[in-house]
């Protein structure tokens, strides 16, 4: 039986935030609604098995960081250095991504609706056969899949201005 619960996050500092996360998935919680989420981080963080997070709000730094299994949908922006060394899972991200999304990710699949900041996609690295995949609708910044080792990244450079190029300088 899956069993859900939605938490307010407004006004709750990260510590209190991610131990309530926690405390839910030991009650036996699959699926969490947050709300009202403003750059709380590392949400999601060293998660595994079967579970849902859904957030609606802009999670902060570290989001699903040495993430294995879990599924984190995001309506909204998220900040930066999400799914840092993320080993199984999926991210999907209704809006834009600061830096650093998928530094050093060896497995899993992350997806962006927008556009994501510098060094996306940086050292990753397939790892025990898991081939990492991200997929941006819009466009990146400097340094976008900046020493890959492994892993699929895909640039769809939808939605751009006329002239805006889909990506920065230095790619690859």
């Amino acid at each position: 039986m899956n069993k859900s619960i939605t938490i307010d996050a407004h006004g709750l500092p990260f510590v209190k935030l991610n131990r309530e996360i926690k405390r839910a998935i030991a009650e036996g919680v699959t699926h969490i609604s947050l709300l009202n989420v403003n750059g709380q981080r590392y949400i999601g963080d060293g998660l595994r098995g079967k579970l849902r997070i859904t957030i609606n709000g802009i999670p902060g730094n570290d989001l699903a960081a040495f993430m294995n299994g879990p599924e984190i949908v995001v309506y909204g922006n998220a900040q930066d250095c999400i799914a840092n060394t993320m080993k199984k899972g999926r991210i999907i991200i209704h809006g834009n991504v600061g830096d650093l999304l998928g530094y050093a990710m060896r497995g899993g699949e992350v997806f962006v609706k927008g556009n994501v900041g510098y060094r996306a996609g940086i050292h990753m690295k397939a790892c025990d056969k898991q081939i990492p995949v991200i997929v941006v609708g819009g466009t990146a910044a400097d340094f976008f899949g900046e020493y890959m080792a492994g892993g699929i990244i895909i640039l769809l450079g939808l939605n751009r201005q006329h002239n805006e190029p889909i990506a920065g300088d230095y790619t690859g």
